[in-house]
Formats: structure tokens, sequence, C-alpha cells
């Protein structure tokens, strides 16, 4: 019988894997970038459900230095980097809340903050060759973070799709013998 921790090790290495497709091919294909980073983003959450926070944790970490390691536009990591991989820990920890309303005003404020650092301190770097419309900076924040609470809503789908019809069927449906 195998180990329990030989098969997280083993579902790290396979989220590993993915995250990283992800991450390469929202570095080449243009037009889908966020995209691409949003579902690389779900790993971390898979790895939270399977082996706790210090799972999702030291895949976000690995993520992050294998993908500086290999992925050649670096630029292209900044938005994983800065949101979207560790995103999964930080909704976790809010959604242990009970209160609905003080979880959608924590998530609408850290998207906020992470926005405004963006759009004020890191425009060029993180904006590049993007033109945004000339908004006001406080519009363009709140266009944002309802886009962002869009994020949350696909993210959590996916979660509850992981843990309704893919969580505890692996190792079962893949029996050799």
């Amino acid at each position: 019988m195998k180990s329990s921790k030989t098969i997280k090790i083993a579902l790290g290495g396979i989220c590993l894997a993915l995250t990283m497709v992800c991450l390469f091919g929202g570095s080449i294909v243009p037009g889908i970038e966020l995209t691409l980073f949003a579902i690389g983003s779900v790993f971390t959450a898979v790895m939270i459900l399977e082996a706790g926070v210090k799972g999702g944790l030291l895949l976000y970490v690995a993520a992050v230095l294998l993908g500086f390691a290999i992925i050649p536009n670096k630029l292209a990591m900044i938005p994983y980097t800065f949101l979207f991989g560790y995103y999964g820990i930080v909704k976790y920890y809010i959604e242990k809340l009970s209160s609905r309303w003080i979880q959608l005003s924590l998530k609408s404020g850290f998207f906020a903050v992470l926005l405004t650092i963006g759009l004020l301190g890191f425009k060029q770097l993180l904006m590049g060759s993007i033109h945004l419309p000339d908004y006001p900076v406080w519009l363009l924040i709140i266009a944002g973070v309802a886009f962002l609470l869009l994020y949350d809503f696909v993210f959590t789908a996916l979660i509850l799709f992981y843990q309704r019809r893919i969580k505890g069927r692996g190792i079962d449906v893949m029996k050799l013998s």
C-alpha cells in the first residue's frame, strides 16, 4: 500500500507540471495570458485541499522559482507571482470567516489594494504595451475589483467541481489490476 505522503508528493509534482504548462502558455500565447494564469492558480487550491496550506504554499513557491528559471518572458511571471499564484491561500483564510459580507469585503479590499499598487506604483512595468483608456484610476480599480470578484466566483466553481467530481476518485479508479 502506498503511503499518503508519497501520493501527496506525486500530486504536488503533477500540479507543479500543470501550473508550469499554464505559465509557459501564458507567457507566449497573446490574448489569453490572464486566463492561463487564473487556471494555473487553481492547482494551489488543489494542493491545499489534498495536502493542507503548507502543500499549497510549497507549490506556489516552487512554481514561482521554477517559472522565473525556465519561462522565457520573465515579465509574464509578474501577474502569477503577485496575484494569481497565492490567491488560493488567501481565499482559504478569508473563507474561514463565517460572514459572507465580511468575506466579500475582505476580498474586495484585497483586490483594491493590489490594483491600486499595480496601477499607481508599477503601471509601466506591469502594463507594458497594454494601453488602458484615460479613465480615472478609481474607476479602473472599481472595474478591476468587479472582474476579480468574477474570477473568485469561477475559482470557487472550479474548486467545487474538483471536490465533487475528482477528489478521492483518482487512486480507486486508476487500479491497474
